[in-house]
């Protein structure tokens, strides 16, 4: 596998599918490998590069250099990965994201399967500058041109890559593990939270997920629940320095950075409502992650957000502010009677119902039966 930044970690959504595929893989007896890129986690933990290879729950891990310039990081990586590959002697490579599918082509010229898994159209993330929108458009064009299967996380992407390239493409959406609520502690001895009593933003901190809205909708509301902002940066520090300075004219609101481990699992267990205002996604995981925990949601209603949770969250109009502070408003009234809260709310009935949804729709071991049986698939 290649496309990722690195595992394990939850630097993105493509960390998280690339690891649960790769480990649920080697524990069905399949040899595994992927292709981490060198370098600084986002949590400001540096991964031990000067290991060219290791294993990690089953999977080999072989680790690439990279440059520390954003425009030249996903190039060199791909490739050098992609040569690597090459020699690898594998059955099938499996590049993850547009960006990576760039070099697509080259082991298709040498008669080596090849599945890319579109995690979203990443050129129209707002980041990436002209090269690097043109590089990861051309990389979406080499996976349709070239791949043996396509995997689309959405039906949005899947009607998008049949009328834009004529090319058919496999649906096979992210899974999710219905996990164990966590009671607050660290989260009340760090960040003074309490149980459903705080609001939560936990995402990558860029453009698209749409926090900026989030913040200007959230100061004009009159509530006591600090609104918590989980997440780092990712090739964007003038938007992070944006960001950082709207939370501080408001002192209710928290700036955690980037968690994970037990502080991610106490944020999600216990917010009162998770909020993601985003313009654009692929699969949002970290929505599935908080209807797994049973939570209330809020979500910018674009197809993909809609698709994903169903009737089992709350939707507003998508860059629109005023909407969004009008539906925050509606869900924080009435906070001591939770199930009379709209049509939502924390009566058990609709937190059970909230992770029932996910776990019949969105299961890791059926999404690594369909993956593997494209592995295997062959054309007469």
């Amino acid at each position: 596998m290649i496309g990722h930044k690195r595992i394990p970690s939850r630097e993105g959504g493509v960390e998280i599918v690339v690891e649960e595929l790769a480990v649920r893989m080697a524990a069905q007896g399949h040899d595994v490998t992927v292709y981490n890129r060198g370098g600084h986690h986002v949590a400001g933990k540096e991964n031990d590069s000067r290991k060219k290879s290791r294993e990690y729950r089953g999977v080999r891990i072989i680790t690439i250099p990279t440059s520390n310039k954003k425009a030249l990081n996903a190039i060199l990586y791909a490739t050098l990965a992609t040569i690597h590959a090459l020699f690898g002697h594998y059955d099938v490579i499996h590049y993850h994201a547009e960006g990576s599918c760039a070099l697509l082509w080259l082991p298709h010229f040498f008669g080596i399967r090849t599945v890319a898994t579109i995690h979203g159209l990443d050129w129209q993330r707002s980041k990436w500058g002209g090269f690097a929108t043109r590089f990861l458009l051309f990389g979406e064009k080499m996976a349709a041109k070239y791949a043996d299967e396509v995997i689309v996380l959405s039906q949005n992407v899947q009607t998008y890559f049949q009328n834009t390239y004529h090319r058919q493409t496999q649906y096979i959406p992210n899974g999710i593990t219905i996990p164990e609520l966590r009671p607050a502690d660290r989260i009340t001895k760090e960040y003074g939270l309490y149980p459903e009593k705080y609001l939560l933003f936990l995402a990558r901190i860029v453009p698209e997920k749409g926090l900026h809205y989030l913040i200007d909708a959230y100061r004009e509301l009159d509530t006591d629940m600090p609104l918590v902002i989980a997440g780092g940066s990712s090739h964007t520090e003038e938007y992070m320095e944006e960001i950082t300075k709207k939370a501080a004219m408001d002192t209710r609101i928290v700036m955690t950075g980037f968690v994970q481990g037990k502080r991610l699992e106490e944020l999600y267990s216990n917010c009162y409502l998770y909020v993601l205002p985003s313009d654009i996604e692929g699969m949002p995981l970290s929505l599935l992650e908080a209807m797994s925990y049973g939570r209330m949601c809020l979500c910018s209603d674009i197809a993909e957000n809609k698709e994903t949770a169903g009737e089992q969250a709350n939707y507003f109009k998508h860059s629109d502010v005023a909407d969004l502070r009008k539906q925050l408003e509606l869900l924080l009234v009435n906070t001591e009677k939770k199930e009379t809260i709209t049509n939502t709310g924390y009566t058990m009935e609709k937190t059970d119902a909230r992770k029932k949804y996910v776990a019949e729709h969105f299961d890791w071991n059926e999404v690594v039966d369909k993956t593997v049986k494209l592995y295997n698939k062959r054309v007469d």
